[in-house]
């Protein structure tokens, strides 16, 4: 299975409009965002736990990175509600499960083979950083020089550009924005290559929005 997988042309997977495909696990559907692979893929995803739903203990070889949408998501470290950042890098293991249902934002064997950072940052946590322009708040969520990870606020109706040397990659966590004229929803992911930056008209209600600038993949990214 391939889904927007060229990673040299721009693209915005707009998630409301994928249908939900069930996994493995009873009660956890996915919605495909960018997949090369079948069930063992390098994948992003939205990713839907019905209430009490749980997939059996696995291992990461290629390691996952999430962030929690709604509800709490849960595994043997822990609870992890709404806004909860994680990256378990390659060669970790979990029982991931939602007591009471829950939606995350993940990504799959994207991991440089020799990563090794676990990190784990609950809502509020993660270094401030000068908001850009636009921008009420930022946070870095995750920097170790070869990626940044960030979660920043921008304000209702501001135009915010986003400068894009090596790759990235955002999400609509909420609000709404509009991006070379086209309108993105809660949970939309966009992708744009090197040198591609990103301008975006903020609606009324303001936009949260989950950054990554980096390579779009590694060159040393885990095998499978």
């Amino acid at each position: 299975m391939r889904i927007n997988d060229d990673l040299s042309r721009p693209v915005i997977a707009h998630a409301s409009q994928e249908d939900w495909i069930p996994s493995p696990a009873p009660g956890v559907d996915r919605r495909m965002l960018f997949r090369i692979g079948e069930e063992k893929a390098r994948a992003t995803s939205i990713v839907r736990y019905a209430p009490g739903s749980a997939f059996a203990r696995h291992v990461h070889s290629g390691g996952e990175e999430f962030l929690v949408l709604e509800g709490v998501f849960q595994d043997d470290e822990g609870d992890y509600p709404t806004g909860t950042y994680v990256r378990n890098p390659p060669g970790t293991s979990h029982a991931p499960a939602s007591q009471g249902g829950c939606t995350i934002f993940v990504r799959l064997w994207q991991f440089r083979a020799d990563d090794r950072a676990q990190t784990v940052r609950l809502p509020g946590e993660g270094q401030p950083a000068e908001p850009r322009p636009g921008a009420s708040a930022a946070t870095v969520l995750f920097d170790d020089g070869h990626e940044t990870v960030l979660l920043e606020d921008w304000r209702a109706t501001a135009t915010v550009t986003v400068e894009n040397s090596g790759g990235l990659e955002f999400l609509l966590v909420s609000g709404g924005l509009t991006v070379d004229g086209e309108a993105m929803s809660p949970q939309d992911w966009g992708r744009l290559p090197a040198g591609v930056n990103l301008h975006a008209q903020v609606g009324a209600e303001g936009a949260r929005v989950w950054i990554k600038r980096g390579p779009l993949l590694h060159p040393d990214v885990c095998e499978f």
